[in-house]
């Protein structure tokens, strides 16, 4: 990196600690830790990533922050992966039951992400980077899609589940759903050699700072209430059917034979009805015949149910 860039790339990384303890002291100070703790984990192994690298890379002693960096970047995809799943839980909180699905998903997500940064940790020859570290690496660029999922998955489908783009949630899926964009773009462009590498870090720079900013502002407004006007009906279907699927009626239940006899007699009803021509006045004989009717279907549904 030229002498001309350095103290533009120093001043964009110590505006870093800065915006993170001003996030971490309005988390603290709105009571969010108890919906988004990993979030708050998040950022505090930020500041101690920022602790350690700045000063070494300033004194370039790189040898003594070597181990820690990595440990600290593998919390850091640990934590933003389990970001994701308290975004998800907060967007479905209202569904108990797609919630539930979509944290068993979440786990098989996890358990396969593991499984691919192992193989590929494993059968890359790489003389550059030794397997444990490449599994960190292609573990981070995994979560970094699953984030980017997750921003589109509440651009488009917001307004179906009630979710306000003004929510803490939606703010921190958009803040990791846009950087993981920018990442992933620029290692393209560096694998490509397209940009060259002190550039590349001046924009990722530059990229996290302005999520560090979103974040920021996200969790100093006041979260606003779930939007009830919407309409909800496609997921509580979804919620609905899952039941159904969790927890079947039994096989002995009349309920089931109940409403197929109230569906009958509606179907039987005619649709235009004129209620203003008077019905004529039923006979004699009619009256029995209607009342013998009445009496057998009675006892048909006693005797089945004492069958059931």
């Amino acid at each position: 990196m030229s002498d001309e860039i350095k103290p533009f790339f120093y001043v964009l990384w110590a505006i870093h600690p800065i915006l993170e303890v001003g996030i971490a002291a309005l988390m603290i100070r709105r009571g969010l830790l108890r919906h988004f703790k990993f979030f708050f984990i998040y950022t505090l192994a930020q500041l101690v990533t920022f602790a350690v690298l700045f000063p070494a890379y300033v004194w370039r002693s790189y040898s003594a922050a070597f181990y820690l960096f990595w440990c600290l970047n593998a919390v850091s995809v640990t934590c933003g992966f389990l970001v994701i799943h308290e975004v998800f839980v907060d967007v479905f909180k209202s569904f108990h039951t797609l919630r539930d699905l979509g944290t068993v998903l979440f786990k098989w997500a996890g358990l396969v992400m593991l499984l691919v940064a192992g193989v590929v940790s494993v059968s890359t020859n790489s003389s550059e980077m030794p397997p444990w570290e490449q599994a960190i690496v292609t573990s981070q660029r995994c979560v970094r899609i699953i984030q980017i999922g997750m921003v589109l998955f509440l651009l488009f489908f917001a307004h179906y589940v009630g979710v306000s783009r003004r929510q803490h949630s939606f703010g921190m899926a958009l803040g990791f759903g846009c950087f993981s964009t920018v990442e992933l773009v620029l290692i393209s462009s560096w694998v490509g050699n397209h940009f060259s590498g002190p550039t590349i870090s001046l924009l990722n720079m530059i990229a996290y700072n302005a999520t560090l900013l979103l974040w920021l502002s996200y969790v100093a407004i006041k979260r606003p209430a779930r939007d009830g006007t919407v309409s909800l009906l496609q997921p509580q279907r979804w919620e609905q059917s899952l039941t159904d699927i969790h927890h079947p009626l039994p096989a002995d239940s009349l309920i089931p034979m109940f409403e197929s006899m109230v569906d009958r007699a509606l179907s039987r009803t005619p649709a235009a009805a004129d209620l203003s021509t008077p019905l004529p006045e039923p006979s004699a004989d009619g009256l029995k015949a209607r009342a013998a009717a009445a009496a057998d279907s009675f006892a048909g549904i006693l005797r089945a149910a004492g069958k059931s």
